[in-house]
């Protein structure tokens, strides 16, 4: 019996020492990691010429695929310019002018303001190449909203294209702020080298 009390203090001191020796004021206090995100790899700036029957031609990514929008049955120039790897459109629409420019104009900007719900800002951009004849407007929208990039081009008299880019993902800007400069690049692009036939 004396055996099994001798067994017990000792086995409750070391318990006790254990316990002891690990409590330190030095000691570091652990938190979890904030959560990341996947590191995407940007592929080399190329472009192609997009000229077709439409009335315009540009200049789009390599990397980026050109489609009919599949929605737009009677718009044959209603385009989508899909960038796969990061699993965003740049949904593209034409009309032509016919004494209603102050319509497409406003369609345009409530098209924009829509997501003024969710965003933080919006900065609109002037746009002015005199040389052909493209003027218009580009929309950076801030925060988390579902476009933040939109933009129209028009020469006032006879073309109008309407830009918006959508990814098919949460609208979370932490995320997509890398992808989406990218791909704003990509749009500067296509505005600069824009052409009316």
């Amino acid at each position: 019996m004396l055996k099994r009390i001798l067994v017990a203090i000792l086995a409750l001191l070391l318990f006790s020492w254990i316990f002891i020796s690990c409590d330190g004021d030095d000691d570091e206090i652990y938190s979890p990691k904030p959560r990341g995100y996947f590191r995407i790899d940007m592929p080399k700036k190329e472009y192609v010429l997009y000229d077709s029957t439409c009335p315009f031609s540009f200049e789009y990514p390599r990397y980026a695929v050109m489609a009919r929008d599949k929605h737009s049955k009677d718009e044959p120039c209603w385009l989508n310019i899909d960038f796969p790897k990061f699993k965003a459109t740049i949904h593209l629409s034409y009309k032509k002018v016919d004494n209603n420019i102050a319509t497409y104009l406003e369609d345009a900007r409530s098209f924009a303001v829509r997501h003024q719900i969710k965003a933080t800002g919006m900065n609109e951009s002037v746009i002015i190449r005199d040389s052909s004849k493209v003027y218009g407007l580009l929309y950076d929208i801030d925060g988390n909203t579902a476009s933040s990039l939109q933009f129209y081009l028009t020469d006032s008299t006879h073309h109008f294209l309407r830009g918006a880019l959508y990814f098919n993902a949460t609208p979370n800007i932490d995320s997509l702020k890398l992808v989406l400069d990218f791909i704003r690049e990509d749009v500067l692009q296509l505005i600069k080298t824009t052409k009316w036939k």
